[in-house]
């Protein structure tokens, strides 16, 4: 995965083989299966070249069908399914070995005005206070994990703002499962709106599953972990190199799945945009019936 900002935009930098069409290369990675951000990234921009450039994306919806191979190039297939006067809505097929692998579905509008108000960002160390992800990981129970993060991220800068876990700094009778990061890229992007968007879906969904997982006791490297959907709302303006607080709450796990629910706020406090992801939480060997 990408180990600098340049690597990171070669992520994004993809071949169109005609409308519609397009091929993104693989990266370099250690990991078994394509990182669940890295199509909704690309799925995103590969719907987002084929749109009027007066509308911008406001909310994408996307299902993980089958575990990515990450040693084939994955072709992304654009179909065009309305262009209104004021929105655009797109479906985005994502193929490998002849099947399909990703399903992304994203309405874009244009520029308009109207009421407007927004939850309040919660109190939490700055950034320059908070340890890295990786390091904070290496002293709980997911060392290994840390390891992993910090071979395979390296062109995001994800620090540790606190959690529910035991031991943890949060607590919230009402919300059990909690988790706070600070990240962004590692470095300077180019000003490109649409490439900070896709930065920043590829962000959302490094952590989000996790935070399902934190108040409960269990071995993570005997967790089966797996994205089956993910939802992105974004509300406001922002930039994927500069600090951007993502407070994660998850209103339940059940059934071997875990719900989580991500706001996504600046430094300032406005609240650029809103994740959910529902995920797989199975113990490794555990055969479902």
């Amino acid at each position: 995965m990408p180990g600098s900002i340049a690597e990171l935009l070669e992520l994004f930098d993809l071949e169109t083989i005609e409308d519609g069409l397009y091929r993104a290369r693989p990266p370099v990675t250690l990991m078994q299966r394509v990182f669940g951000g890295q199509v909704l990234g690309q799925s995103l921009l590969a719907a987002t070249r084929t749109v009027p450039p007066d509308r911008a994306v406001h909310s994408l919806h996307a299902y993980f069908l089958v575990g990515g191979d990450p040693e084939v190039p994955i072709v992304y297939d654009v179909d065009n399914l309305r262009d209104g006067r004021s929105f655009s809505a797109r479906r985005v097929a994502a193929r490998q070995h002849g099947r399909h692998i990703f399903y992304l579905t994203a309405s874009f509008q244009v520029a308009e005005s109207g009421p407007g108000h927004q939850d309040r960002a919660p109190q939490v160390p700055p950034p320059e206070d908070c340890p890295s992800l990786a390091d904070s990981m290496v002293t709980t129970r997911d060392a290994a994990a840390a390891a992993v993060l910090a071979a395979e991220f390296a062109a995001l800068d994800v620090r540790y703002a606190g959690s529910s876990a035991p031991g943890g700094v949060l607590r919230d009778p009402a919300h059990p499962a909690l988790a706070r990061m600070w990240m962004r890229a590692a470095d300077r992007l180019p000003d490109e709106a649409t490439l900070h968007r896709c930065v920043l879906a590829y962000m959302s969904d490094l952590t989000l599953l996790h935070a399902s997982l934190v108040p409960h006791p269990v071995d993570i490297d005997a967790t089966q972990r797996a994205s089956i959907d993910h939802a992105m709302w974004f509300h406001r303006p922002f930039r994927a190199d500069e600090w951007l607080l993502y407070d994660q709450v998850s209103p339940s796990a059940q059934a071997a799945r875990g719900l989580s629910v991500g706001r996504i706020f600046d430094t300032a406090g406005a609240l650029v945009a809103t994740a959910a992801q529902e995920g797989l939480i199975r113990p490794v060997g555990l055969v479902p019936y």
